[in-house]
């Protein structure tokens, strides 16, 4: 794909991610859906089983990335129902979140708009409800991504027939039967990062995060879950680091390798979900951090380099 620095200054990134982990025919769908989409450059994806839960990358013109993101969204309510989904992390939908990220911050009004203009697009087309979060949101508490998906399709379902409050922003009032609702919304560079602990104790892990959380009187831009790893017998922290400059991914490492070591408990690796600014990481963090499996295209302006042309 052929670029320019002008056409990159007006690039989103857009960050989706799906329920589903496992099932390798359906991956494939989803990666083809996003790839096949003219203007779209996919910079990354990755799947976890015990999670159940699939993450992309991809980048463009806002235009494009919005027929990208329907094309997915497509795919995946046809062939995710999470009345039959299990797994450990928290979710809405089948599409579950739609985080537009611009590359240029004067984009912010423009991806609110395209926010609202890809949910209606979701609701007008496959009948899924849609929650506007982060910068996009219309409700103050709906800007943050938690709030909105407290008790999770579940829960939410069961909710809303009886709480008016609850009730999704464009579409509704009830989420669709088998692929619930999406979470659509505008935010700055969010780093996904991982660290597992080598214990299987969940409380062990889910107290670690308790601590290492901003809303729990730990660091700054830091949202922190707890979670199983069951088919590796580990517990893992699983972290959103909204404000990297804020908070590193080091400074996180080492708060929670702190707080482990107090209860017992050993670092085995971390892991970044996704792609990482190259700001974000200092020249040694990789062997420092333990990151599994990292090489110089998880950085997010290699592989923006390496994919679109720029």
């Amino acid at each position: 794909m052929e670029s320019n620095g002008n056409l990159m200054h007006r690039w989103l990134e857009c960050v989706p991610n799906v329920s589903e982990g496992r099932d390798e025919v359906v991956l494939r769908s989803l990666r083809a859906a996003i790839e096949t989409t003219p203007g779209i450059g996919l910079l990354d994806s990755s799947a976890d089983a015990d999670h159940h839960r699939s993450v992309f990358t991809f980048a463009g013109a806002p235009d494009a990335v919005a027929d990208a993101v329907l094309a997915l969204a497509h795919v995946a309510v046809k062939a995710i129902d999470l009345r039959r989904h299990k797994g450990v992390h928290p979710r809405i939908g089948a599409l579950d979140v739609v985080p537009f990220v611009p590359l240029d911050p004067s984009m912010i009004p423009e991806c609110i708009d395209l926010a609202s203009r890809v949910a209606q697009r979701l609701w007008n087309e496959l009948n899924v409800p849609v929650y506007l979060y982060g910068e996009a949101a219309r409700r103050p508490e709906r800007r943050r991504l938690e709030h909105v998906r407290r008790g999770q399709f579940e829960g939410l379902g069961a909710a809303l027939p009886g709480d008016v409050e609850r009730r999704p922003d464009i579409g509704g009032p009830t989420l669709h039967e088998t692929a619930g609702a999406v979470a659509v919304g505008v935010r700055k560079f969010l780093i996904a990062f991982n660290v597992n602990l080598a214990t299987p104790d969940l409380a062990l892990g889910k107290e670690v995060a308790r601590r290492v959380r901003e809303s729990s009187g730990g660091l700054p831009g830091v949202k922190a879950l707890g979670l199983p790893l069951g088919s590796r017998g580990l517990t893992q922290v699983s972290m959103n680091l909204t404000d990297f400059q804020q908070t590193s991914p080091r400074t996180a490492f080492e708060a929670v390798s702190a707080e482990a070591a107090s209860l017992g408990v050993s670092v085995l690796e971390s892991e970044l979900i996704g792609l990482v600014p190259a700001g974000a990481l200092g020249p040694n963090d990789p062997e420092r951090l333990r990151i599994r499996s990292f090489d110089q295209s998880m950085i997010f302006e290699n592989r923006l380099r390496d994919v679109m042309g720029g």
